[in-house]
């Protein structure tokens, strides 16, 4: 799963959660940039009613966390790095998705699909990488 999305693939996510690394970097994205706990402090890996979590019900109570601060998204830039699965074939509906999860205009959403090149755990296809900028506004 990444950015909202099911791909079939011959590998995927260890994690404790559903594991979607770009749902969770947009999450750690968002809260940072409303000066609020990262992912991990406010949904431990060492609880187990996150255990199999699908990170959508993560980015909808970040979206209300920032909302109570009087604050909204105003734009999300997604860039996820990774030998597979190749996003570009799903891309489009990745943005509709992550759109939808934080309440965006799908023109306000960004992602981008890069290869580790053969470089580290992401080259070698061991591991996945997402970097996420928010930007984010007064209500």
């Amino acid at each position: 799963v990444l950015g909202g999305v099911v791909f079939e693939s011959p590998v995927g996510p260890l994690g404790h959660s559903d594991g979607d690394a770009v749902l969770h970097a947009a999450c750690d994205a968002v809260l940072g940039a409303a000066g609020l706990d990262d992912l991990g402090t406010l949904y431990s890996d060492k609880d187990p009613q996150h255990a199999g979590r699908d990170s959508q019900e993560f980015c909808r109570d970040v979206l209300r966390r920032v909302q109570e601060r009087g604050l909204v998204v105003w734009s999300l830039d997604v860039v996820v790095e990774t030998e597979l699965p190749k996003l570009k074939p799903r891309r489009a509906e990745m943005r509709e998705r992550i759109a939808a999860l934080f309440g965006l205009a799908v023109d306000r959403v960004n992602v981008k699909g890069k290869t580790g090149e053969q470089v580290d755990a992401v080259g070698r296809g061991e591991a996945v990488r997402a970097t996420v900028v928010a930007l984010l506004g007064d209500a």
